[in-house]
């Protein structure tokens, strides 16, 4: 695997232009490719951690104030994680004004829906939870290491195992006797009788 990475802008990176200065820049782009590749593995080998889970569904307190816990169905944390745990978080931090705008643009929604208070409260959450962290000097977050684990077990839960078995819910199961079987629905009772295995097993 080959990771390259490219600026439009080296002034982000506090970088100038020319050939003079490419030691500098390859010495400055090699630890963020390197993190990057670092969190690829991390992302490939995410794997369900259920006590994960439930620590983080319970309350914390943080000074005086007691903070909810973030459970697995919650959709709004669940967007702002799959908005963070994207590339933009890797090299910069997220302003709260641009990731609002992000989320409203991303998920569809209005501002009357998923107000500026709202994702503060949620911000404060997580922060609260040790999954972010602010910049000292800005209201700037960005996932902690913490936040990365938790981000992508939340949303590979969510979206490989809630996303799928909610669906069935609310579809008619087709059924293998009386017309002929396409091997999309052969795969799927072949996944619904294993699904129902491993359900039977842990009723055990």
């Amino acid at each position: 695997m080959r990771i390259e990475l490219c600026s439009n802008n080296l002034k982000d990176f506090f970088l100038k232009k020319g050939i003079q200065h490419l030691a500098a820049i390859r010495t400055h782009f090699l630890p963020i490719t390197d993190r990057f590749a670092s969190f690829e593995a991390q992302a490939l080998q995410v794997h369900v951690d259920f006590p994960l889970f439930q620590r983080l569904a319970l309350p914390i307190v943080s000074g005086h104030t007691k903070i909810a816990g973030i459970k697995i169905h919650d959709t709004r944390l669940i967007r702002l994680m799959e908005v963070l745990i994207h590339s933009g978080s890797s090299i910069s931090t997220w302003r709260t004004r641009d990731l609002h705008q992000t989320l409203l643009k991303t998920f569809g929604l209005r501002p009357a829906t998923y107000s500026l208070t709202q994702l503060r409260y949620d911000l404060r959450k997580m922060k609260a939870h040790g999954l972010i962290q602010r910049d000292m000097k800005h209201y700037c977050y960005q996932l902690t290491e913490k936040g990365i684990k938790t981000s992508l077990l939340f949303l590979l839960f969510h979206k490989r195992i809630c996303g799928p078995i909610a669906n069935s819910l609310f579809n008619f199961r087709p059924p293998l006797n009386g017309h002929p079987k396409s091997k999309l629905e052969v795969a799927y009772h072949k996944t619904d009788k294993a699904v129902q295995n491993i359900i039977e097993l842990l009723a055990a």
